[in-house]
């Protein structure tokens, strides 16, 4: 019973230094204290005076593919973007910063990797990724998309070195996932988004190309021998049937002959060559 109660209080008082964390945050990130409440006061004396010159100064427009991050006296005010279209900022305290939403297609230079069985190539790639959090990417890395292209091409290099030639070479596909889902995964804190990663060319060695040439050449030629042995055996054991049901018939090898000659004759620049059988000579043989 002690154990119990002691655990319930320590995730009691667990959850009051949780929420009390989160409201001390909360108002850090939300309060601007006295004076700053003050110049956001002069801020609003200073458009009510000078209006309507001042609307050129607190209406911003952003496109639809485009979010603002506003920072009030360096606070973000509420933890949304601003935009599409119309939005309004107070001149003497308010900065935003734009952040692009689109598609960024980053193409991977070469990069000379050492395979897992010590094989040296060079590997190109691409990378589709987005901004999906604004304010992520503004305040938790200087520079999101500079960061994200140094990021794939360590995470190309990382990956790969892990892999072997033959694997680099026949899935392709399942490696592009794997560096998609590794470069989402540390790319996520920063706002942003890795939509697909793909290898475009794995350059080779010439004498390793010049290698699996000939390997490529040998293996070919010794299926072809393979091949052309086992026409010979299965035309030997035809020929062996053909023989004992000829022998069977005597009579069937003349009519074959007869169509031998049939289609000898076809061509016309063919000398036939008629055999006599023996048989019939022995007659004169005798005589003689």
């Amino acid at each position: 019973m002690i154990s119990k109660t002691s655990s319930t209080v320590e995730m009691v008082t667990q959850g009051k230094l949780e929420i009390n964390s989160e409201n001390v945050e909360a108002k850090n990130t939300g309060g601007l204290g006295c004076f700053g409440w003050l110049l956001v006061m002069i801020s609003l004396i200073f458009i009510a005076a000078t209006f309507p010159l001042s609307l050129f100064m607190c209406i911003k427009i952003v496109k639809e593919y485009e979010r603002a991050v506003i920072f009030r006296l360096g606070r973000i005010p509420d933890r949304k973007p601003k935009g599409p279209g119309l939005f309004f900022i107070l001149p003497c305290t308010d900065t935003f910063v734009k952040v692009d939403l689109r598609t960024v297609t980053y193409d991977i230079p070469p990069q000379e990797i050492l395979t897992k069985d010590s094989v040296t190539v060079s590997v190109d790639g691409v990378v589709y990724f987005r901004v999906h959090c604004p304010i992520s990417s503004v305040t938790n890395v200087y520079n999101a998309h500079l960061s994200t292209r140094l990021l794939a091409q360590t995470t190309l290099r990382n990956v790969l070195g892990t892999k072997s030639l033959s694997e680099l070479l026949s899935d392709r596909e399942g490696i592009s996932v794997s560096i998609q889902e590794t470069l989402d995964e540390a790319t996520g804190k920063s706002g942003i988004k890795v939509e697909r990663v793909e290898i475009k060319d794995v350059k080779l060695p010439q004498q390793l190309q010049r290698a699996m040439a000939a390997e490529a050449e040998a293996s070919r030629e010794a299926r072809a021998k393979i091949i052309a042995a086992e026409g010979e055996m299965n035309a030997s054991r035809a020929l062996k049937e053909a023989s004992l049901v000829i022998a069977e018939a005597p009579s069937a090898l003349q009519l074959r002959y007869l169509q031998t000659l049939s289609t000898i004759a076809a061509e016309k620049n063919s000398t036939i060559i008629f055999p006599l059988p023996m048989d019939m000579m022995q007659s004169f043989m005798q005589r003689k």
